[in-house]
């Protein structure tokens, strides 16, 4: 079910850079430009830079921006890359056309970091999404609070297992994200002598490479009692691997994210015997980003460098608040 989702987004993704006035193609990088209307009196362009969608919540991410893009009627030009010196190159690129301001999601905080600056010094306003760089020379980052997703994750583990058990992590891409995901997760488990992790694998944050982690770790635990996994799509990935190994000792799961089909799961309690929940780091959040883009080219100083939006725990009892079969993601 998620590989199709995953393939329908991708797929989403390309249908709307083809919308666009004009595509071009390299190996490197994929730039596509589309035009909208004008936002008040003046004509605006933002770039966007992204990672390349090697997974439904960054093909999100992309389609998100672009709907937002569209609906705010301002022009936009997309690259996309998937290593950092091709971003790099695509960043550039988007200089040399003198976008108004640029949106940018960095796949490394360091290699793209002295970009940042290049950007800064050509007077094109740096707007950050997702992850950061090493130094605070941009104009304003839009973000969710990581380590809070590991510290609410690890709360809500604890108390369900009456602060005793034992517990897997299913980790993200190695950098900045999974590191804050999983160091505020052992903040808070650390507080928990009788609580025990017993393995601690990267998932890549894709279903596939989450479920076969997941079965070598059900092979090598007899008994564990719940899963702390750092995306949602990981987290079907992991159900998938508890469900076909027949495993009843599992009893709880997280996930994080907002993505569509865990949120089906959550709803219709697709796995019995086993209690989910999620943690909110929804691509929805790019939104905010272009919107906060488009104000400061139009001459708007940001209210704050720094926006962080805090994670909400999302499980049976409000995620008919948040689940929207027709999302991106």
């Amino acid at each position: 079910m998620k590989r199709a989702a995953l393939v329908g987004a991708l797929g989403l993704v390309a249908a709307l850079a083809v919308v666009g006035c004009g595509s071009t193609n390299t190996t490197a990088n994929s730039s596509n430009t589309a035009t909208g209307g004008t936002s008040g009196s003046k004509q605006i362009t933002i770039g966007l830079s992204f990672p390349a969608a090697d997974h439904g919540w960054m093909a999100a991410v992309i389609a998100d921006a672009q709907d937002e893009a569209r609906a705010k009627g301002v022009n936009f030009t997309l690259t996309t890359a998937s290593n950092p010196n091709d971003q790099v190159n695509g960043l550039q690129d988007l200089v040399s056309k003198h976008v108004n301001v640029i949106v940018m999601d960095p796949i490394d905080t360091n290699a793209l970091t002295p970009e940042a600056g290049q950007i800064m010094n050509a007077g094109i306003p740096l707007v950050l999404f997702d992850r950061g760089i090493a130094n605070d020379n941009y104009t304003e980052i839009v973000t969710g609070d990581n380590t809070a997703i590991g510290e609410k994750a690890a709360q809500w583990l604890a108390q369900e297992l009456g602060g005793k058990g034992d517990v897997v992590i299913i980790s993200g891409v190695p950098g900045d994200v999974t590191n804050a995901r999983t160091q505020g997760f052992m903040n808070v488990i650390k507080n928990y002598p009788n609580i025990h992790v017993l393995a601690n694998q990267s998932g890549n944050f894709t279903e596939q490479n989450a479920y076969n982690v997941m079965q070598n770790i059900l092979q090598a635990h007899s008994h564990i009692d719940a899963v702390y996994s750092e995306d949602d799509e990981m987290s079907l990935g992991v159900l998938k691997a508890i469900q076909q190994a027949h495993r009843t000792d599992i009893k709880f799961v997280t996930g994080t994210g907002g993505d569509k089909n865990f949120y089906a799961a959550i709803k219709n309690g697709s796995y019995p015997g086993i209690t989910l929940a999620t943690f909110t780091y929804s691509p929805l959040m790019v939104k905010q980003a272009v919107d906060e883009a488009i104000a400061i080219a139009s001459g708007q100083k940001p209210q704050q460098k720094d926006k962080v939006i805090p994670p909400t725990q999302v499980d049976s009892s409000n995620v008919d608040q948040y689940y929207d079969p027709n999302a991106n993601y």
